[in-house]
């Protein structure tokens, strides 16, 4: 039995996945991002989440042969590893488990943890893409500064184009009613009180309006568009620094997959897709095989020295709804 934990800004999710490719539970808790609230956020995240798992499963954490932690924030405060890397030992009772960054479960599930690339988007963004053993990350220095075309970057233009409609330095479309009827805006400015004082800056709160641009282009809104569109290039640079920096060569065809619900909007994946085929030819890219709290179980259990096999990955992938012949995108 193979723990997967993916941890995100929204939500940290829990699997467990036995020999023959069967999902035997599942169990969600809060965000385990904890740079916001606090290191021990960490342990009381996993605590709830891995008691939830096993007692739906009807087992105890004696029972899990190997766990595989990926938790946002993970490598990005040097000071903080020890206590992350400690901290499912308190929660399991055993030392059969391993951490790094939640970039690892979005990699392993999209392309089965073999090379390749895969960029992540969901509150933040990043890549991660393996080769020869030697794993690199780009991107994801936080909402302040960096995790381009994420979410909450894709968010943070909304508000912007919002707030220029609102004061006439942009046109109005539909981005400015999508807005106002989503946070029940008495007035334009009240968007202020609701950013910075009801949701204290929330980190996650304020990603979720990136579902809101994304219907407002949906209805014509050229501003939301055009922010959907940069999102899908940023996203595709990511991927092609990070081909370099692997050394992939000029011939070598690199599979390229995704996770994250940023990918939920067509425009953000059409033009990351397009940037992928304007940059570099051999690129496949590749629907994700599974999702990433899947992939964080099958890294365990590689970890562990006891990799499922292909009849257990077929019947994984069978069980997601995906059947073995599919996988590639475009």
């Amino acid at each position: 039995m193979f723990l997967g934990v993916d941890g995100g800004g929204t939500k940290t999710a829990f699997c467990l996945v036995d020999r023959g490719g069967q999902v035997v539970a599942r169990a969600q808790a809060a965000s385990s991002y904890y740079f916001s609230h606090g290191i021990e956020l960490v342990e009381r995240v996993l605590g709830e989440g891995v008691d939830a798992v096993c007692t739906a499963a009807e087992l105890t954490p004696a029972d899990i042969e190997y766990a595989f932690f990926g938790l946002p924030g993970y490598g990005e405060a040097a000071r903080d590893l020890p206590v992350l890397n400690a901290t499912p030992r308190a929660v399991l009772g055993h030392d059969r488990y391993a951490c790094d960054n939640d970039m690892v479960c979005g990699w392993a599930g999209s392309l089965g943890a073999v090379d390749g690339i895969n960029v992540i988007s969901g509150t933040g963004s990043m890549t991660y893409g393996e080769r020869l053993g030697r794993g690199v990350r780009v991107g994801g220095w936080s909402e302040m500064f960096g995790d381009e075309g994420s979410a909450h970057w894709i968010a943070v233009r909304g508000l912007n184009a919002f707030s220029r409609m609102g004061d006439g330095r942009l046109p109005e479309g539909p981005l400015a009613e999508v807005f106002r009827r989503h946070l029940d805006l008495a007035s334009d400015l009240d968007v202020i009180d609701v950013v910075h004082n009801q949701w204290q800056g929330d980190r996650g709160r304020i990603a979720a309006l990136s579902r809101s641009v994304t219907e407002a282009a949906g209805l014509g809104d050229e501003a939301a568009s055009a922010i959907l569109a940069e999102a899908g290039r940023e996203l595709a640079l990511l991927v092609e620094v990070t081909r370099e920096q692997l050394e992939f060569g000029p011939d070598e065809t690199v599979p390229v997959s995704y996770s994250g619900g940023t990918f939920g909007a067509d425009a953000v994946l059409e033009e990351f897709a397009t940037g992928l085929k304007s940059r570099f030819t051999h690129y496949e890219l590749q629907h994700p095989l599974y999702e990433p709290v899947v992939g964080a179980a099958l890294y365990a259990a590689k970890i562990a020295g006891t990799p499922l096999d292909q009849p257990a990955l077929d019947a994984l992938r069978m069980a997601s709804g995906i059947s073995a012949s599919e996988g590639k995108d475009r």
